[in-house]
This record gives structure tokens, C-alpha cells and sequence, in this order.
């Protein structure tokens, strides 16, 4: 039986939803590669700028008011890297230390990030951990308080090499300083719906459990103490983040080349992000490798929800399964992911399909002007995407979550 995210327990929901802030950070992984042969490494750092700045201050406010903790200063930020595609807990392992509603620091214990890059060298570090993260931390702050800034203590290439935490930043709000416009590319990107969606499930506050994170910030998120309803709502807020992002990263590209590339980039990186997701949604969930489990990785994948958004259809029985993709969603008109699938074009299906089972493929039943259906048939195993391959070679493709105690924040 099919398993979409209203279908899953709670215990299930908390595993699922870090696995869903992972996955939605190898997504710049999956892009990062075909972007440094295109456009060289300045092009590279550029796009991811304005990807980053154009999509994190709408995600951010999204979930600020699904989980109620609006108006609470540098903790408010704080809180929101705890629940960002950008900061995947434990991957990056943020340390939080709360002054006042005014100031804070945090340090990175470990960056997964950071491990990523740090082999290809200080060019690249710094690309990333100086060009990149300077104008983008202030965007993220941007969506809590306009006056709001992030400023490195220290941060790498690592000197020592070894040296810990990796980074250290001081978060601080002050009213009297100047406030930071929001970028066109920014506002631009608040005109999608993906920004303003409404269409995602009400959190029941008579539920078990946690209905919101009004209360004091907790070193880290224990995901088992909210709501059932709570948990999904995270998880479709969660989608929307990788929707954004990839909206905003297309954007970026179409800016610096045609219609064509930009086409040949992102299905290179929608396939890349889009089996390893399914790898480890299968892994994370223990779904075994028959048709069911097919159904269950495609109805939770978050390129394909939350549902209102995306117009998925699976139709399933015993030994059938059809996969509707409906052309006039919301999605589809926001030019999101899906918009980039036809008959010619399922290499991001193959590839979500192929972690399920080698021997499972996508055979086109019809493809029109209303909708792209496709069936699920056994076939002879392929080999792995090397757009798939690109993305392993990201730590976080094997990491695995540790069990820790959530643990109340003490303000200084």
C-alpha cells in the first residue's frame, strides 16, 4: 500500500523529516559539478549566491509561522538554521550560545559541508566558507530582522589544519544600524506560489505531542516530541524549501545561458539529488524493494510533493503501477522540477526508481498536454547515473543520525 506523509506514523515522520533536510542540502551537490564545467568556478559561486539569497528568506518566514516562533530575536534565527535545508542537523553540527534577544554565537562542531570542499582545495574553501556565505548568512538573518547581521569569529581554510569547531560566527540585531534591502532576485522569487503555498496540512494542537516551537530553543531538535500533524506540516515546509531553492537556482542559470542548458543542468541535477534521496528514504525507512516500496519512495519524495503543489497520482495494485504527473499544477506553472520531466526526458525517475531496485524502469503510457503517465515495469538491472555517482561523492550521501538528548538552551 501506498505511504504518503498523512499515512506515516509519527515515529516514522521524525525519521523521515532529517532525512528530508539532508537530502535538500546534497542538492547543491547534485548541481555544484555541472555548474563548475559550465561556467568555471567564479560562475559557480555566483549562481549558488544568488540560489541561496533568492530562496532561504521566504523558507525561513514559512516555517517561523507553521511552528509560532516569530519575534523571538537572535533565538528566532537560531531556530530557524535548526529547521533549514542550508544546515541539515548533526551534518552541520551547530553549537548555539544565546546572550540576549540581541546576540548570540553559534560554532560549527562539525561541517559536513566543509568536509566536502576542503579536499578540492583553498580556492574552493573559500569560495565557499568567505564569497558565498557572507552575502547568504545575511539573507537567511534578512527573513527574521532586516537589521540583523552574521559575522565570522573564525572561520576556514583551517588553520591548524585540524582545528575545531570549524567555524565560529556572532549573530547579533541592532536598531540602530541600517537595514538590508531585499534583493530583486529575492523578490522575484516571492512571486512564485511555491513562496506563498497554502495548501499544507493545519497542525492539530489537541494532538500528542509538541504543536509548535514557541518555547525555549533546545540544543538539538528532538523530532519524536512534536505532533504527529506538526511532523507533517515540517515535512511539506521542508519540500517547499527544496522547491525554492531549485526555482531560484534555475533563475540564476537562465541569467548566464539559454533555454537549453539550463534544461540539460537541471535534469542532471534533479537526477543526481533524486536517486540518492530515494537510496536513503528506502534505507532511513526500511521499505524493502518491491512495488510497494516504489509507491512509497515516489509519494514521499519531496520533488514531488507537498501534495496541492505537485499533481502525483499513483494508481497501484498488486502487480500494476501507474504514475500520474498532472501538467497544470502549481508546480508546473512555477516551472519547478517536474516541469523538467517528458517522454524524452525521465532520467530522474530512473534514477529515484533504480534505488528501490536495479531492475525496476519507467515506460511511458501516454504523454500529452495534461498529463505525463507512466508505468513501473521489471526490466533487466542498469547501472547507477553517474549524476547519482557525482552526488555520493558528498559525505553526506552515507551519514547517518545519532540519537541525542534535546536539551533546553540556557540564555547567558
Amino acid at each position: 500500500m501506498t505511504r504518503g506523509l498523512a499515512d506515516l506514523t509519527r515515529e516514522q515522520l521524525a525519521t523521515l523529516v532529517p532525512e528530508l533536510l539532508l537530502c535538500g542540502h546534497l542538492i547543491d551537490r547534485a548541481g555544484m559539478p555541472h555548474l563548475l564545467g559550465a561556467f568555471g568556478l567564479e560562475g559557480m559561486r555566483d549562481i549558488a549566491i544568488e540560489e541561496w539569497k533568492g530562496a532561504s528568506p521566504h523558507y525561513t518566514r514559512r516555517m517561523q509561522r507553521a511552528l509560532g516562533y516569530e519575534d523571538q530575536g537572535v533565538v528566532t534565527i537560531f531556530k530557524g538554521l535548526q529547521l533549514d535545508v542550508g544546515a541539515p542537523p548533526q551534518f552541520l553540527d551547530f553549537r548555539f550560545t544565546v546572550h540576549d534577544r540581541w546576540s548570540g554565537t553559534f560554532a560549527l562542531a562539525q561541517c559536513g559541508a566543509l568536509m566536502d570542499v576542503e579536499p578540492m582545495g583553498e580556492e574552493y574553501v573559500e569560495a565557499m566558507c568567505h564569497a558565498i556565505e557572507d552575502p547568504t548568512m545575511d539573507a537567511t538573518a534578512l527573513a527574521t530582522d532586516p537589521r540583523a547581521r552574521m559575522r565570522p569569529l573564525h572561520r576556514p581554510p583551517r588553520r591548524p589544519s585540524d582545528r575545531t569547531p570549524h567555524c565560529e560566527w556572532v549573530v547579533d540585531i541592532d536598531e540602530s544600524r541600517d537595514p538590508i534591502e531585499w534583493p530583486d532576485h529575492t523578490l522575484e522569487i516571492g512571486t512564485r506560489t511555491a513562496a506563498t503555498f497554502g495548501g499544507v496540512t493545519p497542525i492539530d494542537p489537541d494532538e500528542d505531542g509538541a504543536s509548535d516551537y514557541a518555547g525555549p530553543i533546545v540544543s538539538d531538535v528532538d523530532f519524536s516530541s512534536f505532533s504527529r500533524s506538526a511532523l507533517v506540516r515540517i515535512a511539506e515546509e521542508v519540500c517547499i524549501q527544496w522547491h525554492l531553492l531549485v526555482l531560484s537556482f534555475v533563475k540564476a542559470v537562465a541569467g548566464r545561458t539559454g533555454p537549453e542548458q539550463v534544461a540539460e543542468i537541471t535534469r542532471r541535477q534533479f537526477t543526481g539529488v533524486a536517486g540518492l534521496t530515494s537510496e536513503r528514504l528506502v534505507r532511513a525507512l526500511g521499505l524493502g524493494q518491491d512495488l510497494d516500496a516504489v509507491a512509497t519512495v515516489l509519494a514521499l519524495h519531496p520533488a514531488f510533493g507537498p501534495h496541492g503543489y505537485v499533481d502525483l497520482r499513483i494508481a497501484h495494485d498488486a502487480d500494476r503501477l501507474v504514475v500520474h504527473l498532472g501538467r497544470g499544477s502549481l508546480a508546473h506553472r512555477d516551472g519547478a522540477w517536474v516541469a523538467f520531466l517528458d517522454a524524452d526526458h525521465l532520467g530522474p525517475v530512473e534514477a529515484i526508481l533504480h534505488a528501490v531496485h536495479p531492475t525496476w524502469h519507467a515506460e511511458v503510457a501516454s504523454d500529452d498536454d495534461g498529463t505525463l503517465s507512466l508505468r513501473v515495469v521489471r526490466g533487466g538491472p542498469t547501472e547507477e547515473s553517474s549524476d547519482v555517482g557525482l552526488v555520493r561523492c558528498s559525505t553526506g550521501a552515507g551519514f547517518e543520525f545519532e540519537k541525542r538528548r534535546s536539551l533546553p538552551l540556557t540564555v547567558l
